[in-house]
């Protein structure tokens, strides 16, 4: 029976990387490597096989037809190796060694983020390699071990967990309602400066949710000032632009130091969940099991 070589498996991880990240920079930061080490194992690996495995431009990477039969074979290679991994991370009781976990970047940034040294102080073994992102994260192709989403889950082959409402509300600084007035009900939001927020995604405004009479009515109000990101449309309400929609975890902080107030809370609502998904591969890992019951502390 032939053996295969640790270049040549070493390849094989990169190659699968690579093709499922779209480049080797990300396959470098999914890997810990740097994306020159990514791109000699792939050229080796073609070498080795005599097959042309990528098309290459200068902006990214598609797999040749012969790629593509190759890729759905590596990942069940990677898949079967990362079980093998998981499996003896599990007959150990004590966290330790690195723990993956995507967030989107609000979430990292205002939930996570502050709470971190405090976990790293209770499982000081562990490392966490934390990926933050506005896009969609592919838990089994990218490697991670936890993720966390807000809406609906698609994905029903991952294993999740609730966490706790994604609760939207209406926002301002004291600087604004002050020169302006409080609205007492969303009617009366037409008579002000609204800071609305645009996905990145699909380039839509956020229609403004609220519940009145026990209907959910939504609208996209006519925003003077509209933003692409989370944290801008604070920013902007900080400096009192005007009112705008922010979840609570987000505006938290805000609201603490007295930068914000909640206006309109009586018409506020859970728009959705949010929920931490694992792979089936890490049902019994430590690591993952430790990162659930920090993450279900801080949602408390």
């Amino acid at each position: 029976m032939a053996q295969i070589g640790l270049e040549r498996l070493t390849g094989l991880i990169a190659f699968a990387r690579a093709a499922s990240l779209g480049s080797y920079t990300a396959a470098a930061r999914a890997l810990g490597v740097s994306p020159s080490a990514v791109s000699k194992s792939v050229q080796r690996l073609e070498q080795q096989f005599g097959l042309s495995l990528f098309n290459r431009t200068t902006r990214s990477l598609t797999l040749t037809p012969e790629g593509r039969d190759l890729h759905e074979r590596a990942m069940r290679l990677l898949r079967e190796a990362e079980e093998i991994e998981q499996a003896a991370l599990a007959t150990r009781a004590e966290p330790k060694g690195t723990i993956r976990i995507a967030a989107p970047l609000p979430i990292g940034v205002h939930v996570l983020g502050p709470a971190l040294p405090r976990f790293c102080e209770q499982y000081p073994q562990l490392l966490i390699d934390l990926r933050l992102a506005d896009r969609f994260v592919d838990v089994a192709e990218e490697g991670i071990d936890v993720a966390i989403r807000v809406g609906d889950l698609a994905d029903t082959r991952l294993l999740s967990k609730k966490l706790g409402p994604h609760r939207l509300c209406a926002y301002a600084a004291p600087s604004y309602l002050k020169k302006f007035g409080t609205p007492q009900h969303p009617d009366e939001l037409s008579g002000h400066r609204c800071v609305n927020f645009r996905f990145q995604s699909s380039g839509q405004s956020l229609r403004w949710p609220f519940l009145i009479d026990r209907d959910i009515v939504e609208f996209v109000p006519d925003a003077a000032i509209t933003v692409d990101t989370s944290d801008g449309v604070s920013a902007v309400l900080i400096a009192g632009g005007g009112i705008g929609i922010s979840a609570t975890y987000i505006a938290a902080p805000h609201v603490a130091r007295g930068e914000l107030v909640p206006i309109l809370e009586d018409y506020a609502l859970d728009r959705s969940s949010v929920t931490a998904v694992w792979p089936e591969s890490r049902r019994h890992s430590p690591n993952v099991k430790a990162v659930l019951r920090f993450l279900t502390e801080l949602w408390r």
